[in-house]
């Protein structure tokens, strides 16, 4: 037995007939990109702890970088919907190419969009979006991460330019990007947003080894030395965490389409194998705890379509709440971790072996459950949106 390729996406409650055309074409041209691109060469890519190559320029070409950005900046000018349903076939294929893209478009381009200059907008959204320019966003510390308003990395005016220095951790893209959104405190200890450019005397990016989660992507560090950034790349349209959080919170949004992405990979693989394998002289679909661990497998991936459909329509219309959406996050990762486990289990040994994605998802769901706020966090955000009492 092989992977199975999916045939069809669960879609219990009959939530397609909600989506546009334009919804569903989308939503397959990137299905079909996943299964020619991605799916052949994710799990030597994953083995070997080597990103695929080519995959910005070719996450360009499909549209999938900066999808809602206007289309004068480069961007395709789509709704929130489009960009969930993108970010969910992308991440069918690997949580690293959901990564790779979510961060390019929400960490990187959507500041740049919403806080940046004319002139900003213009040098590097056309770019970003193509492919052509990798970016890279920094935000968490070595010392802070749950608590980005502790920073430590800060910028002084030397009039001319800013003289940054710091350090950021966990940086998707770090190694191979060509900009970096970076937060930093000025003198008033206030946070702003600085585009450090490679090149830049002083700005390395020490890539982090050994993971065993995220494999097919880069992962590393922003370090920065007395970096002498010009004062046009300082994000005019900003100050304070409001910046970063709503990075975050567009980022958030697409995680929450995304992993149901690698819900249905595990999914529709345990059903095909349960149809198939035979135990006792009959395939082990017929029994009851498998059946079990498929229904409600597809009770969950439901739930978690319609959470996230709600929740995009609420963003089109500019209504959506940081809580609601950490609740979609904390909730539909949660989902997706456990069907990969589960269905894992339904495979028995098979299940470990890399002609499978459970074990491949499973493990990057590990960091997708801790990243862009954890899991415990976005519990505290909920009760303090129920109670109005910080519990952090």
């Amino acid at each position: 037995m092989s992977y199975y390729p999916l045939t069809s996406i669960p879609d219990y409650y009959g939530i397609d007939a909600l989506l546009t055309e334009e919804h569903k074409l989308i939503r397959q041209s990137v299905r079909d990109w996943v299964e020619s691109f991605v799916m052949p060469q994710i799990d030597q890519a994953a083995q070997n702890h080597t990103d695929l190559p080519g995959l910005m320029r070719e996450l360009g070409k499909i549209g999938a970088l900066g999808p809602y950005i206007p289309v004068e900046y480069g961007g395709s000018g789509l709704d929130q919907i489009s960009y969930g349903l993108i970010m969910q076939e992308l991440e069918r294929g690997d949580s690293a190419v959901r990564s790779a893209a979510s961060v390019q478009s929400s960490l990187v381009m959507f500041p740049i969009n919403e806080f940046g200059s004319e002139e900003q907008k213009k040098k590097y959204l056309p770019k970003l979006a193509a492919g052509e320019m990798i970016g890279s966003f920094g935000l968490t510390e070595p010392n802070h991460g749950s608590d980005p308003g502790s920073m430590e990395t800060y910028f002084k005016d030397m009039g001319d330019h800013y003289l940054l220095n710091g350090a950021k951790m966990w940086i998707t893209n770090s190694p191979l990007c060509d900009i970096a959104v970076v937060w930093a405190k000025n003198e008033e200890g206030k946070v702003q947003g600085l585009i450090v450019e490679r090149g830049m005397e002083g700005f390395t990016t020490p890539e982090t080894h050994n993971k065993w989660s995220l494999r097919a992507s880069k992962t590393g560090e922003l370090v920065f030395n007395n970096v002498k950034v010009p004062k046009e790349n300082l994000l005019p349209g900003v100050t304070g965490l409001k910046g970063p959080l709503s990075c975050l919170n567009s980022a958030r949004y697409g995680i929450s389409w995304g992993v149901i992405g690698a819900a249905i990979d595990c999914y529709c693989t345990a059903v095909q194998y349960s149809k198939e394998r035979k135990q006792f002289g009959k395939p082990i679909g017929s029994y009851q705890l498998q059946q079990k661990k498929l229904a409600e497998f597809l009770t969950e991936i439901t739930k978690a379509q319609l959470l996230c459909l709600q929740l995009g329509n609420l963003k089109n219309d500019h209504k959506a709440t940081p809580a609601q959406i950490s609740m979609a996050k904390r909730n539909n990762v949660r989902m997706a971790i456990d069907i990969a486990r589960e269905s894992r289990q339904i495979l028995g040994g098979m299940g470990i072996m890399g002609e499978f994605p459970m074990m491949r998802h499973a493990a990057n769901l590990e960091s997708v459950i801790t990243y862009e706020g954890t899991h415990d966090v976005h519990l505290l955000i909920t009760g303090l949106d129920i109670t109005g009492i910080n519990a952090f």
